[in-house]
């Protein structure tokens, strides 16, 4: 009898034990993974650094093919914005995007998105939206946002007009008219 007893004193302990192992083990991995993510984050006060637009202008000029890799070859752009387009994207940005890119120039998970349609071209972010994983194999300024980002940018599975209306957006968010 007093040998159940300690079997089952053993077993309980040995249960609180390796919960508590578990809860530490979670709390370190969720820890580090908020560290990592905030590591790149700029303080407010701080100026913002030109050093990747200078590389990107650099890459740029070097000869790459400023309207990337896939079928976007001309892009008609409307002017004035077309609003109905952008609150189209607004809602493929919450459900799609929002998780790594913020709307201003601080990179997240990927970078973000303000000044995006100053940097490249129409055809560039189409082709990019849509044809990633190429972009980020062949590209040259995809490759070099993989270098700063780190993590490859998934397909996402946008439509052809539903990449249209993000240009859109991003446009919107740029200031464009």
């Amino acid at each position: 009898m007093k040998a159940l007893y300690l079997i089952a004193n053993f077993l309980i302990f040995r249960t609180i034990f390796m919960k508590a192992l578990y809860l530490i083990a979670n709390f370190l991995l969720i820890g580090c993974l908020m560290s990592s993510c905030n590591s790149g984050m700029q303080k407010k006060n701080e100026p913002t650094s030109t050093a990747t637009n200078k590389t990107d202008t650099v890459v740029v000029s070097l000869g790459s093919n400023t309207k990337g890799i896939g079928r976007f070859k001309e892009v008609t752009l409307t002017h004035p914005l077309d609003q109905d387009m952008i609150a189209k994207a607004q809602a493929i940005y919450t459900a799609k995007c929002f998780a790594c890119h913020k709307l201003t120039d601080e990179k997240l998970v990927g970078p973000g998105w303000k000044g995006i349609t100053d940097r490249r071209t129409p055809e560039w972010i189409l082709n990019f939206i849509t044809n990633t994983q190429v972009m980020l194999d062949k590209d040259l300024v995809a490759q070099s946002l993989l270098v700063t980002c780190v993590v490859r940018m998934p397909n996402q599975g946008i439509t052809d007009e539903q990449a249209r209306e993000m240009l859109e957006f991003m446009r919107n968010n740029d200031g464009k008219n």
